[in-house]
């Protein structure tokens, strides 16, 4: 038992002066690492205090502050950024306090508090002008693209302004890093010419408007519905479901078809009959074929119709004329596809002959053609 009492001893003592040694490498005797050791609890010890303070008070009046919204009907508009100024100022308060009792000069303290303020402000104000904005945007109609870029250029401009605010406070150099940064842009703008290219080229396409999400368009030989209109490239969905993204310079210089800005698309199926029928009969044949598809238009003016456009070499050319909507121009090739099975199909059962690209050769006194044709057709000589 005594042998277990002295190992334990020995263990003790041995790490003891083990840390004892740590310690002294830096320069800590065991005096002035009890004190550290003291003065390290008492500000973890002060620190959780003042936590819990100002936790508890921050619950307080956020009760406080919710019964008034509850009871005065402010909405959820003005309930947001109240909560969230209630906390960060309640945040910025327990941070200061902190940092006081850790021993931090007044100095930064008191450029910390300014700073943090200052950035508060600038929170505040990027709220109030982004709502403001909103509602001009909802009250005129503009394209949600044109609200994406005013939002983001807002929010570029009011933080870069509130960086430079903030970092003045603890006295930097505004000017000098103003002067840097403009140094760095010129750099960065030679080697990114082609991204401010199509950034310049975003703007003016989401001013101009040549087209808006939603609608369908052909770019050069892209065909596809618009998705995203974002500040470099446009985004396309082709029917197959692939996406296309086409850089804005390309786009603002391109041949741009867009078959949805101005509603319903006409669309023509052509239909070959053969010269001895009727295109009246035809025409009663495929008309029903039109007018029972559910997605084929019947508005005045676009009900569909079956017109000659042209005597053809082996065939009278009709043409089955349709209207849709334009947000099923995506599908358009399908409903296409079901009215052209539809018009065989009734061409067939009224007897109506659907022809194909024939030649019917006339030979006049081809001699040369004599050998070979005389034994399939005999002619017998004249008598003298």
């Amino acid at each position: 038992m005594e042998d277990r009492r002295s190992f334990l001893t020995q263990l003790i003592d041995a790490l003891r002066k083990s840390l004892d040694d740590t310690f002294n490498v830096f320069g800590t005797d065991e005096a002035a690492l009890e004190q550290l050791v003291a003065t390290g609890v008492t500000q973890l010890l002060v620190s959780l205090i003042l936590i819990t303070i100002f936790v508890t008070a921050y619950l307080v009046v956020r009760k406080i502050l919710s019964a008034l919204i509850s009871r005065f009907k402010w909405g959820a508009q003005l309930q947001g950024p109240l909560v969230i100024g209630l906390r960060y100022m309640f945040f910025l308060l327990t941070a200061l306090a902190i940092m006081a009792q850790l021993g931090v000069q007044p100095e930064l303290l008191t450029a910390a508090a300014r700073a943090a303020i200052i950035a508060l402000l600038f929170y505040l104000a990027w709220a109030l002008v982004t709502r403001v904005l909103l509602t001009l945007l909802e009250r005129y109609d503009l394209d949600r693209s044109i609200e994406q870029l005013l939002r983001n250029v807002v929010s570029v401009v009011i933080v870069a302004i509130g960086i430079v605010t903030v970092l003045s406070q603890f006295g930097v150099d505004i000017l000098a890093v103003v002067a840097g940064l403009g140094i760095v842009g010129l750099a960065v703008g030679f080697a990114a010419q082609s991204t401010l290219s199509n950034f310049i080229a975003g703007i003016t396409l989401l001013i101009e408007r040549p087209f808006r999400i939603g609608d369908w368009v052909r770019i050069n030989d892209q065909e596809g519905k618009v998705m995203r209109i974002a500040l470099r490239t446009t985004w396309l969905r082709t029917r197959d479901n692939i996406f296309t993204m086409i850089p804005n310079d390309s786009v603002a210089s391109a041949d741009i078809i867009n078959y949805s800005t101005e509603g319903p698309v006409r669309i023509r199926i052509p239909v070959g009959i053969a010269y001895k029928e009727s295109i009246k009969a035809a025409r009663a044949a495929i008309m029903p074929v039109l007018e029972a598809h559910e997605r084929v238009l019947h508005e005045e003016g676009m009900q569909p119709r079956v017109v000659a456009t042209e005597l053809g070499d082996s065939s009278v050319n009709l043409v089955a004329i349709y209207w849709v909507a334009p947000e099923l121009f995506d599908v358009q090739p399908g409903i296409s596809a079901q009215l052209l099975e539809g018009i065989k199909e009734a061409l067939d059962a009224a007897g109506i002959e659907i022809p194909f690209p024939h030649l019917q050769l006339f030979i006049d006194d081809a001699k040369g053609l004599k050998p070979v044709l005389q034994p399939l057709y005999p002619v017998e000589k004249a008598e003298r």
